[in-house]
C-alpha cells in the first residue's frame, strides 16, 4: 500500500516526522528572524495584524515561503540520493505542496479571524451611533473580507485539482505493484475488486484523513495563541469558575468528551464494514461467473447470497442508528457550547461584538481541531475496512500467512464455495 508510492515507508515517514520537528523547532528558535539578513525581517512584537490579503505578501510571509521551499528541497535531495523511487516526485514533492496549501488555507482562516474584530467593532459603533461612516467606507470593509474569501476559494479549487491527480498517482503506483504480483493474488477473494476499487478508495481516504489531521494540527498551532490572547476577555467559566486560560480548557474538555463518546458508540462498525465488503464481493463474483457460465448464478444461489447482503446491511443500519444519535447530538450541542461558556462575559458586558465574533471563531477552530476523531470516525471505519482487504494482498506477496478471515474464505472455496459455510465468519 505504502511502499509502492513512498520510498522505504517506515523510514520515510519517521524521517519526515523528525525533519518536520527539526524545521519547526528551528523556525521558532530564531529561524523566523533569519529573513532579516536578506531584507525580510519579522513583524515587530507590538505590531497590529495586517488586515486583508496583503498580509500574504508581507515580508514575514515571503521569508516563510523561502524557508519552507528550502526545507522541502533538502529533504527531497536526501531521499533522491539515499533511496531513489519512481514515484518520489509525487510522493515527496506532491505531498509537500499539499502540506503547504493546507498551511496557507489555515492562514486564510487566521486572516479572516483578524478581520472579524475591527469589522464587528466598527459595525457595533455604527449601530450605537458612536461611529460615523459612509456607505463607501462600509463597502470597503466588506470588500476586504471579499478578497480574502476569493483567495481562499481559488486556492481550494486549485488544491482540489492537484489532489485529484495526486490520489490517482498513488492508485497508479498500487495498481502497477499488484499487477506485477497478480499470479500470487488472483486466488484472493474479490481480487479484482481489491485492485480496481480498493486501491482508489484507500488512496482517497488516506489523503483525506492525512490532510484533515495536518489541518487540525496547523489550526491548533495557528489559533491556540489567538485563543489564549482572547481569554483575557473571559476570566471564568459557568459552574467551574475562574481558571487559567478558560477558553482553551473548555475547548480541550469538550473535544475529549466528544471523542470518547464517538469511540464507545462506534467501536463495532469497522468489523461490520469489512463483513459488508465480503458479502458484496461474494454476490458480485457469482453474478460475474453467471455472465459466462450458464450453470452459475442460479436463482437459489443468488438469492442466498443476496440474503446475506441484506442481513449484513440491516445489521449495519441498526448499529449506525445509535452511533448517529450520539454523533449528531454532540455536533448540535457543539454549536451552542461556545455561547454557554461566553454567557457570563456577554451578560457582564466585558466583551465587544468584535471580540465576541473573534472568540467564537477561534474557539470553533480550536475545538474542531481537537475533534479530529469525532469528525473523521466514519471515514476511519471505512479506512480500517479497506486496509484489512489490501493487507491480504501484502501478505500474499510477501509469502506471509493470510488474515484469518481470508483463510476461512479459501477453505470454503475448497469445499464448495461461499455457500458451503454453515455460518458467517
Amino acid at each position: 500500500m505504502f511502499h509502492s508510492f513512498f520510498p522505504r515507508p517506515k523510514l520515510f515517514f519517521t524521517s519526515a516526522a523528525i525533519w518536520a520537528v527539526i524545521v519547526v523547532a528551528i523556525w521558532y528558535a530564531g529561524g523566523g528572524n533569519l529573513g532579516g539578513f536578506i531584507g525580510l525581517p519579522p513583524d515587530a512584537p507590538d505590531a497590529q495584524p495586517i488586515i486583508g490579503v496583503s498580509v500574504f505578501l508581507s515580508l514575514p510571509f515571503l521569508w516563510f515561503y523561502i524557508y519552507f521551499a528550502v526545507a522541502v528541497a533538502l529533504f527531497y535531495a536526501f531521499w533522491n540520493v539515499y533511496s531513489p523511487h519512481p514515484w518520489q516526485r509525487w510522493s515527496i514533492l506532491g505531498s509537500a505542496l499539499i502540506l503547504f496549501i493546507v498551511y496557507f488555507q489555515v492562514q486564510v482562516s487566521v486572516a479572516v479571524n483578524n478581520w472579524y474584530g475591527p469589522f464587528w467593532d466598527y459595525v457595533q459603533g455604527i449601530m450605537s451611533k458612536q461611529t460615523t461612516s459612509t456607505v463607501e467606507n462600509f463597502y470597503e470593509q466588506v470588500g476586504s473580507f471579499a478578497w480574502l474569501a476569493l483567495l481562499g476559494m481559488n486556492v481550494s479549487v486549485l488544491n482540489a485539482f492537484f489532489v485529484s491527480h495526486w490520489i490517482f498517482r498513488w492508485r497508479n503506483a498500487m495498481n502497477d505493484y499488484y499487477m506485477e504480483h497478480w499470479q500470487k493474488l488472483r486466488h484472493i477473494e474479490g481480487a479484482s475488486q481489491r485492485v480496481q476499487e480498493d486501491t482508489m478508495r484507500f488512496s482517497q481516504i488516506m489523503e483525506g484523513l492525512g490532510v484533515a489531521l495536518i489541518d487540525s494540527i496547523m489550526t491548533l498551532i495557528a489559533f491556540m495563541p489567538v485563543l489564549v490572547r482572547l481569554s483575557a476577555n473571559v476570566t471564568e467559566l459557568p459552574i467551574v469558575g475562574a481558571i487559567p486560560h478558560p477558553l482553551v480548557s473548555a475547548a480541550i474538555f469538550w473535544s475529549i468528551f466528544g471523542t470518547v463518546c464517538l469511540i464507545v458508540a462506534g467501536y463495532r462498525l469497522p468489523g461490520l464494514q469489512f463483513r459488508n465488503q465480503r458479502v458484496e464481493a461474494a454476490y458480485r463474483k457469482e453474478l460475474v461467473y453467471g455472465e459466462d457460465h450458464a450453470d452459475r448464478a442460479q436463482p437459489a444461489t443468488v438469492q442466498e447470497l443476496f440474503n446475506r447482503v441484506r442481513t449484513n446491511y440491516f445489521t449495519l443500519y441498526f448499529h449506525y442508528v445509535y452511533f448517529n444519535v450520539v454523533r449528531y447530538s454532540y455536533l448540535q450541542a457543539n454549536g451552542i457550547f461556545s455561547l454557554l461558556i461566553l454567557g457570563p462575559a456577554m451578560v457582564a458586558g466585558s466583551v465587544s461584538l468584535g471580540a465576541f465574533n473573534q472568540i467564537s471563531s477561534a474557539f470553533g477552530q480550536v475545538s474542531s481541531s481537537f475533534q479530529f476523531l469525532v469528525n473523521s470516525w466514519s471515514t476511519i471505519v471505512e479506512l480500517i475496512s479497506v486496509h484489512k482487504r489490501l493487507r491480504a494482498f501484502e501478505a500474499a506477496i510477501d509469502d506471509e500467512p493470510l488474515p484469518e478471515i481470508d483463510q476461512h474464505y479459501l477453505e470454503r472455496e475448497a469445499v464448495g464455495g461461499e455457500l458451503a459455510a454453515d455460518k458467517p465468519t
